[in-house]
């Protein structure tokens, strides 16, 4: 049986580069695109889009039934520091959404689910360097809240009604191509961005805040593999760490200055410091590695190199 997408949430952050690359894999006409609204980019404009409510289980049926869909991608989330301003909003959208996909899967509906973990699921009290797979998890914030409780309802799922859901904890993402999305490590997004049109860039992070990083390229490839894997390699159905580099922004900034000797940092820490203070340093991603073959193509220096290069040809080819 041909593989037919869902995608839920593909105008975020992730969900831009996740469709394009999906489509290029699967094929334009297997991959539905969906969003709470009709924006004029490429996942509107490149293929198939559905205006859709990730709150409303009968839209997300109907849409299943309609073109045949086997594996759903739920990425339509609030992001941690967005979500802190509106925590009722946060909880609903992060848990119902994932209710009504677990339970369409329950129903026999959809065969595969992707569900976006975090390492917001951390907390103050866990182990900061080299954060294990398994470990203490007491999450601060709300989005890390929702997203350690639905790590706990996917591995339900799983054990309870064989559902085949698939999870990994993202860190940190960096991307060339999108807006940053309201998340505390979006920091490393901006800073490219100001290097190139303002030659400097105020950090809202402290110069030493060290927080798990990757980019962009390396996610989607982990979120397909992860997909792509046979059933007997996904052995943690809860949620997989997932890392390639950790650095300050201190660190980021100094990589910058290698291409723009000139560039200039400076900090202003806001209420997103406590929420990275909150979060692991490093992540231990061994078990990914050694269940279903993760390796990171990019580290600091090479993803530098890459995020100049597309900034310049793409957004600023002046």
């Amino acid at each position: 049986m041909d593989t037919k997408i869902l995608i839920i949430g593909a105008c975020g952050q992730i969900g831009t580069e996740l469709t394009a690359k999906l489509r290029a894999t699967y094929g334009v006409t297997n991959v539905i695109a969906t969003d709470i609204r009709k924006l004029n980019n490429e996942v509107v404009n490149n293929g198939i889009f559905e205006v859709v409510n990730a709150l409303d289980y009968n839209q997300i049926e109907h849409l299943i039934e309609q073109y045949h869909i086997t594996d759903v991608y739920l990425m339509a989330a609030l992001l941690s520091a967005t979500a802190e301003k509106n925590p009722a909003f946060a909880w609903d959208l992060n848990m119902n959404s994932l209710f009504h996909v677990l339970n369409l899967a329950k129903a026999g509906k959809i065969k595969k689910i992707f569900w976006p973990s975090s390492i917001a699921v951390f907390g103050p009290t866990t182990p900061r360097h080299q954060t294990p797979q398994y470990t203490i998890m007491e999450p601060s914030t709300v989005y890390g809240i929702s997203k350690q409780t639905g790590e706990r309802w996917c591995e339900y799922y799983y054990k309870q009604y064989g559902v085949d859901v698939r999870s990994i904890r993202y860190p940190g993402l960096i991307s060339w191509s999108t807006e940053a999305g309201g998340g505390t490590t979006d920091y490393a997004v901006d800073i490219y961005h100001k290097a190139i049109t303002d030659g400097k860039f105020t950090s809202f992070l402290s110069e030493n805040t060290e927080l798990p990083m990757m980019y962009m390229d390396d996610a989607i490839k982990a979120t397909i593999q992860i997909m792509q894997a046979p059933l007997d390699q996904i052995k943690i159905r809860s949620s997989y760490n997932l890392a390639a580099m950790s650095f300050t922004p201190k660190q980021i900034g100094a990589a910058i200055t290698k291409h723009y000797p000139e560039f200039k940092l400076s900090y202003a820490p806001d209420f997103r410091q406590k929420i990275a203070d909150s979060w692991p340093a490093s992540i231990d991603d061994s078990s990914a590695r050694a269940d279903w073959g993760w390796t990171n193509d990019f580290d600091m220096t090479t993803m530098t190199e890459a995020m100049f290069k597309n900034l310049k040809e793409q957004v600023y080819p002046h």
